[in-house]
């Protein structure tokens, strides 16, 4: 018995679908959104950069640090999210902040402007100052004189500024600048911190709008306005640097402020 083969067909050809202009733009359009919501992922979840706008953190944070704060020190609130979208209230995975943390907050006033602090009161703490001394529960945080300098406090002005190393409770130290026991800021009433709520001062002693001053906005931070911790300084450029001079990219950066870790 004989069996018979039969010839296999030639196969099909086919025709590549969407290779032309349009395809092809579709495919970039893809990958740019890709890219995007990736992007955002690990800027909700885990850092985000910022630059310093002012000299409310000198000697600490100056003018012109582009710094990378984590997002997970103290678990999530809608103001992970950029342009704080109501999703939510409270935080996600919370966990507490440490005195003497660098903070990233929203503004109380707006729940929109970002702010940079050290964090100085915990709930129920009693906050005074008294001729510039820092005072917290009624007993004065310990600091010692580092010496004189001279400052350009903006405007062409300049001043002496003495540097003192402040202590707080648990150890945590840091350099603040001082222009002098009289500033307006210098000696105040007694603040007492509500639960869920934190005292906020910024290193640069007489030139920082902070909790000392509710009328600028700031008042005691809550809870859910934390955004995150400042890390490190990534980069850094002095005053005068712009993006529209590109000359100045490279004559105004400061090279040794790169990858400082902050206290």
């Amino acid at each position: 018995m004989s069996e018979t083969m039969q010839a296999a067909a030639p196969p099909e050809k086919t025709t590549a679908q969407g290779s032309g202009p349009l395809n092809e733009l579709v495919e970039v359009i893809k990958t740019v959104v890709y890219a995007l919501m990736i992007a955002l992922f690990l800027r909700v979840i885990f850092f985000q950069p910022y630059t310093i706008p002012s000299a409310s953190m000198e000697p600490n944070l100056f003018e012109g640090d582009y710094i990378i704060v984590s997002k997970w020190s103290y678990g999530w609130s809608k103001h992970s999210i950029p342009f704080s979208p109501p999703l939510f209230s409270g935080r996600i995975l919370e966990k507490p902040p440490h005195r003497g943390d660098i903070v990233v907050f929203k503004l109380t006033r707006d729940n929109s402007t970002d702010y940079i602090k050290r964090l100085i009161g915990l709930p129920g703490d009693r906050i005074q100052m008294k001729q510039g001394l820092l005072y917290l529960n009624g007993v004065q945080v310990p600091r010692v004189q580092l010496g004189t300098v001279r400052e350009d406090i903006g405007e062409g002005n300049i001043a002496s500024v003495t540097r003192y190393r402040e202590t707080l409770p648990g150890g945590k130290t840091y350099v603040t600048n001082d222009f002098g026991p009289d500033g307006q800021l210098d000696t105040t009433d007694v603040f007492v911190v509500p639960e869920h709520h934190y005292f906020m001062m910024g290193d640069n002693r007489d030139n920082s709008s902070d909790s000392r001053d509710p009328g600028g906005g700031v008042d005691f931070v809550p809870a859910e306005n934390l955004e995150g911790k400042a890390q490190v300084i990534l980069l850094s450029w002095s005053k005068g640097a712009s993006i529209f001079k590109p000359w100045t990219w490279v004559m105004n950066i400061q090279p040794s402020r790169f990858f400082n870790i902050l206290q």
